[in-house]
């Protein structure tokens, strides 16, 4: 897994993300591909990747990971905590409900201040 300060320091690794990504619309465009048309993206090959970030709340304390997603596979690059009062603000915006969501509101601001150089 890679570190903030790794991440820092790979300059194309934080052009590549996709801030507006979500865990169901990497679904629906890497898994679904007869739906992709819909929505403006088409995924040609395994080739086609995207970098995003996700928060799991599926175990006691929600976890930001980064992932890279193809045709084939998600693998998570990194994984690392929010700080407790960003960490309070997310659990009161999704009412403490377990499940995998996308960076939001004072989540990804909080992202982005982080790796910024």
């Amino acid at each position: 897994m890679m570190t903030i300060d790794e991440m820092k320091n790979n300059l194309e690794l934080l052009n590549s993300i996709d801030w507006d990504m979500t865990p169901e619309e990497a679904v629906t465009l890497y898994l679904e591909w007869g739906n992709n048309w819909a929505h403006g993206k088409v995924v040609r090959s395994k080739n086609d990747v995207s970098h995003y970030f996700v928060v799991n709340n599926w175990k006691d304390e929600p976890i930001i990971y980064l992932i890279k997603r193809n045709s084939e596979e998600a693998v998570e690059l990194a994984a690392f905590k929010m700080p407790e009062h960003i960490k309070q603000s997310f659990l009161n915006s999704v009412s403490g409900i377990k499940g995998v969501y996308p960076v939001t509101g004072e989540v990804k601001k909080w992202l982005q201040k982080l790796l910024k150089k």
